[in-house]
């Protein structure tokens, strides 16, 4: 494995092939993410794999509940975000339209309803973290979602995190019969690329280096 390489070539995939993924692959990617670290190795992580019809069954009670709720993506945030991330957000936005004007579709509604129906891809991963734990534990979700989907990357699968769906937490564990003690913290599209369509050639950019790091001497 060329860890190097996966981590310069992978980027998030927003329109996949309907093929499906067998068990045995998807096992592959779970087992290499599970290597990922926590906090004293409580390994708080809870994974929930929709395939079939149920993903289908998932995705039309999404985009129903989108279409009532109107709660969209965006940046989460508690208060006015810095001119500087603000901006980041925009530039990317500015970048990934002219693949949306080639393809004819409103941003708003590709995005929303896309992330709603995990862009077609044939696997849904539902990641959960039990109530017990503060959201101090998220940044055990966050690394293990980043294991993921370099390890699915590496084996040929590509993937696209969501957070929107976290917004409808309350359909998802309706439809999916999560406990009511488990928290709904992200979800992951996995799949094939659709490397016809237009926005799969989107790549966001980084900033520099020199952005994000201040060193004390």
């Amino acid at each position: 494995m060329d860890l190097i390489k996966a981590i310069r070539e992978r980027r998030s995939i927003r329109a996949f092939k309907p093929d499906p993924i067998s068990k045995e692959r998807i096992e592959d990617v779970l087992n290499l993410a599970l290597h990922a670290p926590s906090a004293i190795n409580l390994q708080t992580w809870e994974f929930i794999v929709v395939v079939g019809e149920e993903r289908e069954r998932l995705s039309r009670r999404l985009i129903k509940a989108y279409g009532e709720k109107k709660i969209s993506c965006g940046p989460d945030a508690v208060k006015p975000l810095p001119k500087t991330i603000a901006k980041r957000g925009a530039k990317t936005l500015e970048a990934m339209n002219p693949f949306f004007k080639q393809m004819g579709v409103q941003s708003d509604q590709f995005i929303n309803e896309g992330s709603c129906n995990f862009y077609g891809a044939p696997v849904a991963i539902i990641i959960c973290l039990d109530d017990s734990f503060s959201k101090a534990r998220f940044v055990d979700i966050g690394i293990i979602s980043g294991y993921f989907v370099l390890a699915a990357h590496e084996l040929g699968l590509a993937t696209c995190p969501i957070g929107l769906i976290t917004a409808y937490e309350d359909e998802i564990k309706d439809v999916l019969n999560i406990p009511e003690n488990k928290n709904v913290v992200i979800g992951i599209a996995l799949g094939i690329p659709d490397q016809e369509s237009p926005i799969n050639r989107f790549k966001s950019y980084r900033e520099d280096l020199e952005t994000f790091v201040r060193w004390i001497d």
